[in-house]
């Protein structure tokens, strides 16, 4: 390995392995195509799970070197469990079930306080360039593609710091709508893993639903969205160049908590750069297992409606009962165990599709699903005031990070 180290992507992945390069007194040198980090969100929140692994991730944070005092977090440990018939239950653990972070360019992000650990460190950041995954040692690069797809609206108001989880495949299609509120700020936010047209109106009635159900004095400021690729590579090290984070396939099919696979991806690929061990092996030992957990939850999930949804809840609050943690049903859905390593096979032909890329590798992707008859339907009284209450927010100037397909 020479001294000097280039990485295409300057997300949470390519900073972390940066970082770790460049203490190790490395010649670092990071690629953006975009303008900072950050840059592809807009002031979104989003959770840093604690149920993969029994060692809480801010100690392995402070084990890798990195300062979590950087950025804003906000720990819980309970939350509103929404079942599909409405009914709200409250999962919760002694300690840290997850925390919350805001992705972009303040200067209060998860992203920003990484830039600045990296910079700290030696890295240079070159922002606003391409570099071709050829010239580079780690690659870090966003998706490409979409398997699912996200939307929210960002508002002020007045309710209590709150997480609300909800399993709805009437609202989120095939997923889960949520509810985050910190300091003020809140994000409704509804995932769709089967592709719709018009598909704002899923927004608009999941943020109806919300409104219908909890206090929240709305007063919209913008709304957001972004896209996950999902897909596992047949390998993570290709002509030398290894992959991390959203590159590597490294994320969580199920729930779309790929942050700590990002990080972690990024710190092992950097260790491996120095010595330590083979990359490969090491996120075959510690990532996959869980990448391929959740790919096997997901195909579950994408084969029940409401139904199986409310019997996944049922049974999460009857473990909660009987071992009095409900961060431990989380814990069990990601275990690899026989069960699931024999419906792996299952999973991987009828979920997943082979696709060879134009580098060589060869990716099997989850593609985005077509929607289905029971995805049509007409909205509420509720949702078409949202909509016409959105209507007037952007007419004044609140922006829109996504495009609608109805617009």
């Amino acid at each position: 390995m020479s001294a000097e180290v280039h990485i295409l992507g300057a997300g949470l992945s390519g900073l972390s392995s940066a970082t770790i390069l460049a203490k190790a007194g490395k010649d670092v040198h990071v690629h953006e195509i975009r303008s900072d980090s950050g840059a592809r969100f807009d002031g979104d929140f989003q959770g840093i799970e604690n149920w993969t692994s029994d060692i809480d991730f801010f100690e392995e944070l402070a084990d890798w070197g990195f300062d979590a005092t950087e950025f804003k977090s906000d720990s819980f440990g309970i939350i509103d469990l929404i079942h599909p018939d409405d009914v709200v239950t409250n999962p919760k653990t002694e300690g840290v079930a997850f925390r919350v972070v805001e992705r972009g360019t303040a200067e209060h992000t998860i992203d920003q306080a990484f830039k600045r650990m990296a910079l700290e460190s030696g890295v240079k950041i070159h922002y606003g360039v391409k570099k071709s995954p050829e010239e580079c040692d780690i690659v870090a690069a966003g998706p490409r593609e979409s398997s699912a797809v996200a939307y929210g609206e960002i508002f002020h108001t007045s309710h209590r710091n709150l997480v609300a989880f909800q399993l709805n495949d009437k609202l989120a299609p095939g997923a889960y709508s949520y509810l985050i509120i910190i300091d003020g700020i809140g994000l409704i936010c509804t995932c769709l893993w089967r592709k719709q047209r018009n598909s704002g109106r899923y927004l608009d009635e999941t943020i109806a639903w919300y409104e219908r159900n909890y206090d929240l004095d709305r007063e919209p400021i913008k709304r957001v969205g972004g896209k996950g690729d999902f897909g596992i590579p047949t390998k993570y090290v290709h002509e030398e160049r290894l992959y991390v984070g959203e590159a590597g396939g490294l994320q969580d099919f199920m729930w779309g908590f790929g942050m700590r696979y990002a990080i972690t991806s990024g710190v092992l690929a950097a260790k491996s750069l120095l010595g330590e061990f083979d990359y490969e092996k090491e996120v075959r030992r510690r990532l996959v297992p869980l990448v391929k957990a959740s790919a096997i939850n997901r195909f579950l999930m994408n084969r029940v409606g409401d139904r199986g949804f409310k019997m996944v809840a049922n049974q999460w609050m009857r473990d909660q009962k009987r071992n009095g943690d409900g961060l431990n049903f989380m814990r069990w859905l990601y275990k690899p165990g026989l069960f699931r390593r024999a419906l792996w096979p299952i999973v991987k032909i009828g979920m997943l599709r082979r696709k060879d890329l134009s580098d060589g590798r060869v990716v099997h992707r989850m593609p985005f699903r077509k929607s289905l008859k029971r995805d049509s339907w007409d909205p509420s009284i509720e949702a078409e005031r949202v909509r016409e209450q959105w209507k007037s927010t952007r007419s004044k100037g609140g922006a829109v990070s996504f495009k609608e397909t109805d617009e």
